[in-house]
C-alpha cells in the first residue's frame, strides 16, 4: 500500500499535495468494506456447501449420463460425517431453484439501490443490505424446517438485501475517492468479495463435517451482524461529516472531485440511457459474467462428467481460482494507478487495458479447457489462470463508472449489474440444453459460445469506452480529464 498520494488537480496546472495513505480515513473506509464484501460473498456461497448436508443422498443423485471418454479418476471415500443436521428430500429441480433463487431477488434492487443510495445515504443503505442479509441468514435453518417454500422466499430476500451493495459502495466511493486512487480503493474494497468466496468455501464444509449445517449459516449470519456494528460506529457518507478525519485529507478529497461532482436533484435519466460509455459497460460486464459463470459454474461440472474428476473433493482446489482472482484484483489496483498517477498512460487507456487483458484471456483458457483431453492437473491450472486474469476487469470495465459519471456512479453500476446478473440465471441453462449427451463436442460448442461473448465484449468496450467525466453528470458544462 503506497504511503503518499500525488494528485492533479484542475486542467494544465498540476499541484502536489502529499496525504498519508496509511491510517487514513478514505483506506480505514476501503478496509471495512473490504470486511463487509468478505462476509457479503460469505453469505452467499455458504448454501451451496450446507446443501450437500441437508439433502438426503437418494434424492441428489445425478441423473445425467456420465462420459466415458476419460477413466474414473476420483476414489469415493467413505468418510463418517456428522449426522445430526435435519436431512430433506428435494429432488434436483427443487435444489436447483433453492440456488438461483437468490439471483431473483438479487436483480431487482440493484437499479433502485443505486438511486436509493442518492438519497438516503450510502452508508445505510449498504449498511442495512448486508445485516438484513445476515439476519435471513440467521433464519435459514428455521425456514428450511418450515418448508422448501419458506426457504426460497428467505434466499430472494438475501439477494434483495445484497442487491443494493455494489451500487451503494459505488456510490459512496463518489464522494471518499480521489480520482488518481480510484483504482487502488475500489480493488481493496471489492477483493473482500473473492477471499470471502475462498475461505467460507472451505470453512463451511469442515463446520458440516465437524459440527452441524445449522451451524454455517448461525457463524457467518452473526459475523455479518458484527461487522455491522463497526459499520455503523466508523463510517460516515462524506469525508465533511467523518468525525476523525485529518484536516489535510479532507481537503485532498474535496479538491480533487470540486470538479467531477454535480449538484442537480433530479437524475439525468435520458442522457444515461444513450450514454455509449455506460453501454460499453454494461456489454463489458454481461460479456464477462457470462464466462465467469460458465468458468465457476459448469467447467467443474465439465470435469466432473467428462474427465471424471470431482474438483469439490478438495476445498482447496474449489478455492484456489477465487484465491488468484483476489491476488490479482489487489495488484492490478496498484499498478492502474501507478500508470495513471505517473502519466504512463491515460485513465481510458488504462481501462481499456485491463479489460482486454480480463476478458480475452479467460476465453482463451475456456477454449483451451475443451482440448485438454483427460489431464487434470491441467484443467485445474486453466480454471486457476482464467479466473486469476479476470481479476485485472476490477480496474478496467468494473469501476469505469466512477470515471464517466462519479455522481450517478450507484446508479449506474445498478443498471450494469442488472444486466450482468441475467447470465448467471440464463447461461447454465442454456449449456445444460446443449450437453443432453455430455460429449465432448457438445461441450465445446459451451466453450466457444462463451468465449465468443466474452471476446465481443472486450472489444465493444474497447471501441466505446471512455475515460472522462460525461457533459450530463456534472453542473453545467464542465469536462474534467484524468
Amino acid at each position: 500500500m503506497p504511503l503518499k498520494s500525488e494528485l492533479s488537480i484542475d486542467v494544465g496546472r498540476k499541484t502536489t499535495t502529499q496525504v498519508p495513505a496509511c491510517c487514513s480515513a478514505r483506506y480505514n473506509l476501503a478496509l471495512l468494506a473490504f470486511f463487509g464484501f468478505f462476509v457479503l460473498y460469505a453469505l452467499r456461497v455458504n448454501l451451496s456447501v450446507a446443501l450437500v448436508d441437508m439433502v438426503e443422498p437418494n434424492t441428489s443423485v445425478a441423473k445425467n449420463t456420465t462420459s466415458n471418454v476419460c477413466p474414473e479418476h476420483s476414489s469415493t471415500r467413505n468418510v463418517p460425517r456428522n449426522t445430526t443436521g435435519e436431512k430433506y428430500p428435494w429432488d434436483a429441480d427443487t435444489q436447483g431453484w433453492i440456488l438461483g433463487s437468490f439471483f431473483y431477488g438479487y436483480i431487482i434492487t440493484q437499479i433502485p439501490g443505486g438511486y436509493l443510495a442518492s438519497k438516503i445515504g450510502a452508508k445505510l443503505l449498504l449498511g442495512f443490505g448486508i445485516f438484513g442479509t445476515s439476519v435471513f441468514t440467521l433464519l435459514t435453518p428455521l425456514a428450511a424446517n418450515l418448508g422448501v417454500g419458506y426457504l426460497i422466499a428467505v434466499r430472494a430476500l438475501e439477494g434483495l438485501g445484497e442487491g443494493v451493495t455494489f451500487p451503494a459502495m459505488h456510490s459512496m466511493w463518489s464522494s471518499w475517492a480521489p480520482p488518481l486512487e480510484r483504482s487502488k480503493l475500489l480493488s481493496i474494497s471489492y477483493a473482500g468479495a473473492q477471499l470471502g468466496t475462498v475461505v467460507s468455501l472451505p470453512l463451511s464444509g469442515l463446520i458440516c463435517y465437524y459440527m452441524n449445517w445449522v451451524y454455517v449459516f448461525y457463524i457467518f449470519g452473526a459475523l455479518g451482524v458484527l461487522w455491522f456494528i463497526f459499520w455503523m460506529w466508523l463510517v460516515t457518507d462524506t469525508p465533511e461529516t467523518h468525525r476523525s478525519i485529518s484536516h489535510p485529507e479532507r481537503e485532498y478529497i474535496l479538491s480533487s472531485l470540486k470538479d467531477q461532482l454535480s449538484t442537480q436533484k433530479s437524475v439525468p435519466w435520458r442522457p444515461i440511457l444513450e450514454s455509449f460509455p455506460l453501454w460499453a459497460i454494461v456489454v463489458a460486464q454481461f460479456s464477462y459474467n457470462w464466462t465467469f459463470y460458465t468458468l465457476l459454474t459448469l467447467l467443474p461440472t465439465y470435469m466432473k462428467e467428462i474427465l471424471r474428476f470431482d474438483a469439490q473433493e478438495n476445498g482447496f482446489l474449489s478455492a484456489l481460482p477465487y484465491f488468484g482472482c483476489w491476488l490479482c484484483i489487489i495488484l492490478s489496483g496498484q499498478i492502474a494507478d501507478y500508470l495513471r498517477e505517473k502519466q504512463i498512460l491515460s485513465t481510458v487507456c488504462v481501462r481499456k487495458c485491463f479489460t482486454l487483458i480480463g476478458m480475452i484471456g479467460p476465453a482463451v483458457f475456456l477454449v483451451a479447457a475443451g482440448f485438454i483431453g483427460c489431464n487434470y492437473a491441467l484443467a485445474v491450472a486453466f480454471v486457476t489462470i482464467s479466473t486469476t486474469l479476470g481479476g485485472f476487469c476490477t480496474s478496467g470495465y468494473s469501476i469505469n463508472h466512477l470515471d464517466i459519471a462519479p455522481s450517478y456512479a450507484g446508479i449506474l453500476l445498478g443498471i450494469t449489474n442488472s444486466f450482468g446478473t441475467i447470465p448467471g440465471m440464463v447461461g447454465p441453462v442454456i449449456a445444460k440444453n446443449l450437453t443432453h449427451n455430455n460429449t465432448v463436442e457438445e461441450w465445446q460448442t459451451v466453450f466457444y459460445i462463451a468465449a465468443s461473448i466474452n471476446l465481443f465484449g472486450a472489444i465493444f468496450f474497447a471501441l466505446f469506452a471512455s475515460g472522462e467525466v460525461q457533459d450530463w453528470a456534472v453542473s453545467g458544462y464542465h469536462l474534467h480529464r484524468n
